[in-house]
């Protein structure tokens, strides 16, 4: 029995995922024991960026019209270019991430996946990292942007590119042990 059995985590995600920053998380979460669902505006399946061309298809656990942030403990936004422009785009997708900081619940966000962050009006004050293209993106919304592995701020963890996945699955995980965070919710 893991660390984090009884706790469920839903992936957001649409087409053009980086696949690693997909499989990576998830994949450490199962191991602490967590329920972990692919969580899209798809309702059957998605299909991931490998590096420089498509790469695999998943399957949709929950198509976001269903999903409610009542029955999850978290949510992680994996990046790559395509996918954080396409869920920018979902207002329920927004709505259902937004949810999570309302309810002081951990979000996390690798890469280009903070983009999405923008969409929910609360990163003003928020320290957090990304892929250095959308640094300025991320200022522009009030973020205070650092060039670090992995940042946390109250429940918030964001990371760069996959090479820093090894600190960002760690960092996940012991926000999702802490539980709701007060300041996550301003």
């Amino acid at each position: 029995m893991g660390k984090l059995s009884g706790k469920s985590i839903a992936i957001v995600t649409e087409n053009g995922f980086e696949e690693v920053e997909l499989t990576s998380p998830k994949a450490a979460l199962e191991n602490e024991g967590a329920s972990v669902h692919i969580v899209s505006p798809q309702t059957d399946q998605v299909v991931s960026w490998d590096k420089k061309d498509w790469g695999k298809s998943f399957s949709v656990d929950k198509p976001i019209k269903e999903a409610s942030v009542n029955d999850y403990d978290a949510v992680l936004i994996p990046g790559g270019v395509i996918n954080p422009d396409h869920l920018r785009r979902s207002e329920e997708a927004i709505q259902f991430i937004k949810s999570f900081f309302e309810q002081g619940k951990p979000v996390a966000a690798i890469c280009h996946g903070p983009q999405v962050l923008i969409e929910t009006g609360k990163l003003k004050g928020k320290k957090v990292t990304s892929f250095f293209s959308v640094k300025t993106d991320l200022i522009n919304a009030g973020a205070d942007w650092s060039d670090e592995e992995c940042v946390v701020d109250q429940g918030l963890v964001t990371s760069r590119n996959p090479d820093d996945l090894p600190a960002f699955n760690k960092k996940i995980i012991e926000e999702i042990l802490e539980g709701k965070h007060e300041g996550q919710k301003k």
